[in-house]
């Protein structure tokens, strides 16, 4: 549809309507690259999955395309997926399986419909899913639960959904019951559909599609006898002292519907898949930074930079921004404004995105996500809009709690050391602080967890050719004030070194050692200000 033919209402919302956009999200080791990859190879996107033998043998994992990320086995950075399943586009971004990078998950959060909540059938809710969670609450994001690892020893199904309901307060509804005890998976049975019961024969490896077969109620006795029957009480146990599937009441966060399975035997993974398609979002209305302002779905173009990445493609050292579309049509080439700035820009080199893999793209709808190269004038949390102006709420930093300073290993190499640090800081891998006594020759970097310091020493050296050293300060408290505050923390000192900061969005950060040394500076000056960054616990 070329530019001088806008695209009408009812083609936008009609769009809209077969997009959905969503994430899995999960604590370290719960599966999630694994889940993606079945996700993909259930689509028929991909046509073998990368996740062979856990982490020791993922080094094909279609999502993780860096090299650090293939040698630890882990995700460190968000990737997009896009791929097609019953007449529907599906946007599945991956987060960084890591807790050292919520930061990097907060960001896509804001760019879903949905989410996918990945429990452990072994380990229940743990640490990262609970603040991941929370995360969804707060964003109002939709949440479907999948308990994998169903074909290894677990707890018992009904311990978990308690769990789910206690702890995170959520009402959790069986869509997918299994059939059998954690580790002697005999299959699944849908609420929807007590009278059948799928079977699945596992594929060696994984990287195929289980092979299912469906029994009768009959002949799921026959063969399973106390086991179906056992299945099927449980099932009827949970609906019964339940609200039921309720679509308000899903959207609203109320409740959860919960699947079974093992994602790497593909078990169970085709009914998640066609749950996102039936039970998800579709893209709505988007709430603007004007009180009580929304930019409808099928009104000019919008969208929302979550996530910048350089050097996905080793071969051309680019630098590619991830743009949800939020609204109206992105054309290929077209004129967009820039919200921070006003500036207009063209769209020449606009993708989608499959893991590392590149396709160029022309026209996208709500919900899409599109890479636009070498689009050095973005900023994550940046909105871009065409004709009527929009602007989203600004994406907030999370607190950090580590801090080092770097320095360029080799000096002449200076050039290279200042454009890598530039570039990290405006990917969010980690905020990047200069100190009057120190200077940008030795910027301080601040990381809401260590391994963020991994990736930069890491992708210094390989990917921006210059080496660095890292000395770590003694701090783990950030707070933001003002000039006034600035003022009275340069006189007090509180200890040798960086007391003061400064962000590269000019925010002034206050650093302190511990709590203890905070109080004591707040008790003898109660009138600076000093406000605490969204906090990495909440």
């Amino acid at each position: 549809m070329s530019s001088d033919q806008p695209a009408s209402a009812s083609h936008v919302l009609e769009e809209a309507s077969r997009r959905r956009t969503f994430a899995v999200i999960s604590h370290p080791d719960a599966g999630k690259s694994t889940l993606t990859e079945a996700l993909a190879l259930h689509a028929q996107a991909i046509t073998s999955a990368g996740a062979v033998h856990g982490k020791g043998g993922r080094k094909g994992v279609t999502s993780d395309w860096m090299e650090l990320e293939k040698e630890r086995g882990i995700s460190v950075t968000s990737a997009a997926l896009q791929f097609g399943h019953r007449d529907h586009v599906m946007n599945l971004v991956d987060t960084p399986g890591h807790a050292d990078f919520s930061e990097d998950t907060y960001r896509v959060l804001s760019a879903v419909d949905c989410a996918i909540m990945l429990v452990d059938a072994a380990k229940g809710l743990e640490e990262q899913t609970r603040k991941l969670f929370s995360v969804c609450r707060h964003r109002g994001v939709p949440v479907i639960t999948f308990i994998n690892k169903w074909d290894r020893r677990g707890r018992e199904a009904l311990e978990l959904l308690d769990d789910i309901e206690n702890v995170l307060g959520i009402t959790p509804v069986p869509v997918v019951w299994p059939v059998g005890n954690a580790g002697n998976l005999r299959g699944l049975v849908e609420a929807s559909n007590t009278e059948q019961m799928r079977r699945f024969t596992r594929v060696p490896g994984g990287t195929h599609k289980a092979v299912e077969e469906k029994l009768t109620a009959a002949e799921a006795t026959a063969a399973e006898g106390e086991v179906w029957e056992t299945a099927l009480e449980e099932l009827e146990l949970v609906l019964s002292s339940g609200p039921g599937w309720d679509p308000e009441a899903f959207r609203a966060g109320k409740i959860s519907p919960v699947f079974f399975g093992a994602a790497l035997t593909n078990i169970g993974v085709g009914l998640l898949l066609d749950a996102v398609v039936d039970l998800a979002p579709a893209p709505g209305p988007r709430p603007l930074a004007v009180a009580e302002a929304t930019r409808p779905v099928e009104s000019d173009f919008s969208g929302l930079v979550f996530k910048i990445q350089a050097n996905m493609d080793p071969a051309h050292r680019d630098r590619i921004a991830f743009v949800r579309v939020c609204s109206g049509v992105f054309e290929r080439g077209m004129n967009v404004t820039r919200a921070a700035s006003g500036r207009s820009f063209a769209t020449k080199y606009a993708h989608t995105v499959f893991g590392a893999e590149r396709t160029v793209v022309d026209t996208s709808y709500p919900g899409d996500v599109v890479g636009l190269i070498n689009a050095t004038a973005l900023r994550v949390g940046d909105t871009l809009y065409a004709g009527k102006k929009a602007e989203f709420p600004p994406l907030p930093a999370f607190a950090p709690e580590h801090f080092a300073v770097a320095r360029p290993k080799d000096i002449s190499r200076s050039k290279q050391f200042r454009k890598g640090i530039s570039q990290l800081d405006e990917e969010g891998v980690v905020q990047v602080l200069v100190s009057d006594r120190r200077g940008d020759q030795a910027p301080v970097l601040a990381a809401v967890g260590p391994m963020q310091f991994d990736v930069v020493l890491h992708r210094m050296e390989h990917e921006f050719s210059s080496p660095i050293t890292l000395d770590h300060l003694p701090y783990n408290i950030a707070r933001v004030t003002d000039a006034e505050g600035a003022a009275v923390l340069n006189r007090a000192r509180l200890v040798t070194g960086e007391t003061l900061t400064r962000r590269s969005d000019d925010v002034l950060l206050a650093l302190f050692g511990d709590k203890w040394q905070m109080n004591s500076f707040v008790r003898s000056n109660p009138d600076v200000k000093l406000e605490t960054l969204i906090a990495t616990a909440d």
